[in-house]
């Protein structure tokens, strides 16, 4: 019988193709052995399902609805637009899906301390939630200028007992983040775990942090049969590192009829700097202990990066992403700022939810799409987290506008 592809990637050694691999240094190969061999026996044991199947359940508040978006659908006047609601998620993101299982495996290991970087901040909150709820220390990595943008999380993150620790070199944005929170753990592989906090890093986590987030497409294969005669046309998501994508595209992925779709921030332009566009504009290198696609500088370094959205400004992208876009079973959308922003505003004076930034760019580029198709065709919107932590940064930088489009 021929395995599903998500029984058959990645490889054993966590290459996806040519995409992925663990390239670290040697001092971390063996805690990263043991997080490996920890997950492989712990994916199969009846009392950790049981466990993560509680805890969705009855504390996140899983499965998250399917919403007909049909206001913007006629404002649209194409395909149907439906959104998968990851904003009601347990901390108003699609997060917490791994955050969850990825403290249980800390605790399985007998680990103290959770680390982990943060951009927008949901990751952050999520793995400060997580391991309030489990009885473990956490410390959060965050750039400076993200701090002062996403203030509502770090206010959160401090709230829910974890220590946030600002990185302060480089554009102080998620990569420093990165690399701060590598170096923190590096110093006390013993005690701590390194909680990456989208699908990538070296082998296991691409993999680890899409088979829980795959929760998000398996319950969407399900529920939106209750809305349609058959699967949708088409699955969107925003693409930085690429979680709630891979996700959302791990319910589809053999169904070779659905289209999918990773959009990435297009920010102000096409010059280096001024997007986060990777898949687009970026070139194979290794980052941050793996193999994938990223923006380069002229030096073959990673390129600085921009994006509204702080969850998608990352020079690199998660290697499964690299390796469906390559195989040709997943395509690039392309949402720019000001379409994050209209689209923000949009589905909140139309549908009376205020997206996250990253997911505005989903919802953006899912408004493109739908003008181009018959109405007869559907569109599936990852709708990956809500958007209080934005409302300040947009109100005062975009002024609202008059609701009478």
């Amino acid at each position: 019988m021929n395995k599903s592809y998500l029984e058959s990637m990645p490889d054993i050694n966590g290459f996806f193709g040519k995409f992925g691999g663990s390239f670290i240094p040697p001092v971390l190969e063996k805690p990263f052995a043991d997080i490996t061999k920890a997950y492989a026996e712990l994916k199969n044991s009846p009392k950790f399902i049981e466990e993560l199947k509680y805890v969705r359940k009855h504390y996140q508040g899983r499965p998250t609805p399917i919403s007909f978006a049909k206001n913007l659908t006629e404002f649209c006047g194409g395909a149907k637009i439906y959104l998968k609601r990851e904003d009601l998620n347990h901390t108003g993101a699609h997060k917490l899906n791994h955050c969850m299982a990825e403290v249980i495996l800390a605790k399985y290991l007998g680990k103290k301390k959770v680390i982990a970087e943060t951009g927008a901040g949901q990751h952050g909150v999520a793995l400060a939630t997580a391991a309030a709820y489990f009885g473990l220390e956490c410390e959060i990595h965050m750039g400076e200028v993200d701090i002062a943008k996403e203030h509502p999380n770090v206010v959160r993150m401090k709230i829910l007992g974890a220590k946030v620790v600002p990185a302060t070199h480089g554009l102080k944005t998620l990569k420093e983040a990165v690399d701060s929170a590598f170096e923190a753990y590096l110093a006390d592989t013993e005690n701590a775990i390194y909680c990456i906090g989208s699908v990538v890093g070296p082998h296991p986590f691409p993999m680890m942090v899409r088979d829980f987030q795959s929760v998000i497409g398996f319950e969407s294969r399900e529920q939106f049969l209750e809305h349609e005669p058959k699967l949708p046309d088409n699955v969107v998501a925003c693409v930085g590192g690429g979680s709630n994508a891979m996700g959302i595209f791990a319910g589809f992925i053999d169904d070779k009829e659905v289209s999918l779709y990773g959009v990435e921030p297009m920010g102000k332009g096409e010059k280096i700097g001024e997007h986060s566009a990777t898949l687009t504009y970026g070139q194979e290198g290794i980052m941050h202990g793996f193999n994938s696609i990223m923006l380069k500088d002229e030096n073959g370094n990673p390129a600085p990066v921009y994006s509204i959205g702080s969850g998608i400004d990352y020079p690199g992208v998660g290697p499964e992403h690299a390796y469906l876009k390559e195989s040709g079973r997943s395509q690039v959308g392309l949402c720019n700022d000001d379409e994050a922003v209209d689209a923000f505003y949009k589905l909140s004076q139309l549908e009376g939810i205020i997206p996250a930034l990253e997911s505005a760019h989903a919802v953006g580029f899912a408004m493109k799409l739908a003008k181009t198709l018959p109405k007869d065709k559907t569109i599936l919107v990852s709708l990956s987290g809500r958007g209080d932590k934005d409302i300040d940064f947009v109100i005062e930088n975009y002024p609202i506008p008059n609701s009478k489009f």
